[in-house]
């Protein structure tokens, strides 16, 4: 596995940022050493595996080792949450409305956080949630199974939204209206928003028509494009939800930086 192997596959600027992040090698028990492959060329072979959809066994079992070990470490949450500072650094980041949507992908191997698919003649399955800003920024990502009604990941996904900042800096992300599908159209959550001053615009059952908030719901459809475009989230690969959550975290982290060059230069 050679330094320069999948490195073309990196965002120029994208490592120099994940670095600071990653934690220190551990030197193997058998006194070996530490690893021989740098954590870069790593780094790299992980987004390829994201990008391609390959299956870990085609690589050396160092890349899925590490994989494991930076998702528990919470490497990809926090190379989003630098990126959105960054972001937020640059005023690119529009909280004036954040929008809210799910998506269904296949579950191939079952596992937790999977149900029958509702869309998907009961096959298993399990639905991502993306938060996004007015411009389709992913800025929080989640996951649940199939069979889990879109209104429930409402709190988690605004509360992770808020508790994103930094006190040290000033920094608190509060958006100033929600837009939302009528899967959402429920009065507690619409009480429970207002109580965090925060607008509600979410279509109103059997009263509104979905395409009503279409000039304002297509940014998170493109998202769902963007996120989808990685083959390894087009299907729920992983027996485990954390890995799946790690693979959509790293995504969400590209997504945001992409745009955050084109912006910036």
């Amino acid at each position: 596995m050679g330094r320069g192997t999948w490195s073309w596959i990196v965002p120029d600027g994208l490592w120099e940022i994940a670095e600071p992040l990653i934690p220190p090698s551990r030197v193997r028990s058998q006194g070996g050493g530490t690893q021989d492959t740098p954590d870069e060329t790593l780094f790299a072979a992980i987004i390829y595996v994201l990008v391609s959809g390959c299956a870990w066994r085609a690589l050396k079992s160092t890349a899925h080792r590490r994989f494991l070990i930076w998702s528990r470490a919470g490497v990809w949450g926090r190379l989003h949450e630098e990126i959105l500072h960054r972001l937020d650094d640059a005023g690119l980041l529009d909280l004036s409305r954040v929008v809210l949507d799910s998506a269904q992908v296949r579950a191939k191997k079952g596992g937790d956080l999977t149900g029958p698919s509702p869309v998907d003649r009961g096959k298993p399955g399990s639905k991502m949630h993306v938060l996004s800003d007015a411009n389709g920024l992913p800025l929080v990502v989640g996951l649940s199974a199939a069979n889990t009604h879109d209104s429930l990941a409402l709190k988690p996904m605004v509360l992770g939204h808020q508790t994103r900042h930094d006190p040290h800096r000033g920094r608190h992300f509060k958006p100033q209206r929600l837009h939302a599908d009528k899967a959402y159209d429920v009065p507690h959550l619409r009480k429970w928003l207002r109580g965090k001053r925060i607008g509600v615009r979410i279509v109103r059952k059997g009263v509104e028509s979905s395409e009503r908030l279409g000039c304002r719901r297509w940014v998170i459809e493109r998202t769902m494009s963007w996120l989808t475009g990685y083959r390894r989230l087009n299907h729920h690969y992983e027996r485990h939800p954390r890995n799946y959550l790690a693979f959509l975290g790293l995504a969400a982290a590209i997504c945001c930086y992409k745009r955050l060059v084109r912006l910036t230069t």
